[in-house]
């Protein structure tokens, strides 16, 4: 398989990982922990492969997101476009970040979703969210760490299997 394929493959299953993580059942109680696992990956994506991570795939994959999760349509989608583009622009100094850095700016990122959510329900006069609400950009803090490191080395071995 060529170095663009597996690249390709890796990358859509990522993403199909990140919708199913999306979906995943999770008991009441750890439902506010749920990391925003499509923000990440595109996070991940467009830090280390930018020409392959546009406005407009973001904001697809978020379409992809709203149409799974059952959300306003749009919604998802306008967020990760959003994300797209502060990542994007601000690549060539989160890229060499130290991993505590870019677990902070992650953080940063994540909360600028949630401020954007939280725009759109008060444009759609919907009821403000609990507390709990702003627990997972922390929670995606926490993971990013693990799924930079795994996305990473995957990407490496596919790297060495080229060779």
């Amino acid at each position: 398989m060529s170095r663009h394929r597996a690249h390709f493959a890796l990358s859509l299953l990522s993403l199909l990982a990140a919708c199913l993580l999306q979906l995943m059942p999770l008991p009441d109680l750890l439902l506010p922990f749920r990391p925003y696992w499509l923000g990440l990956i595109l996070i991940y994506w467009a830090l280390e492969e930018p020409e392959r991570v546009g406005l407009g795939r973001a904001f697809l994959l978020g379409l992809l997101g709203d149409l799974l999760q059952g959300d306003l349509l749009g919604d998802q989608a306008l967020r990760l476009a959003a994300l797209a583009f502060i990542v994007l622009r601000f690549r060539p100094r989160l890229r060499f970040f130290p991993m505590w850095q870019q677990s902070l700016a992650v953080f940063a990122l994540l909360l600028n979703d949630r401020v954007l959510s939280l725009m759109e329900r008060a444009f759609t006069a919907a009821p403000m969210p609990p507390v709990s609400f702003w627990y997972a950009p922390v929670a995606g803090m926490l993971a990013w760490p693990w799924v930079f490191l795994l996305l990473d080395d995957l990407r490496a071995r596919l790297r060495v299997q080229d060779t």
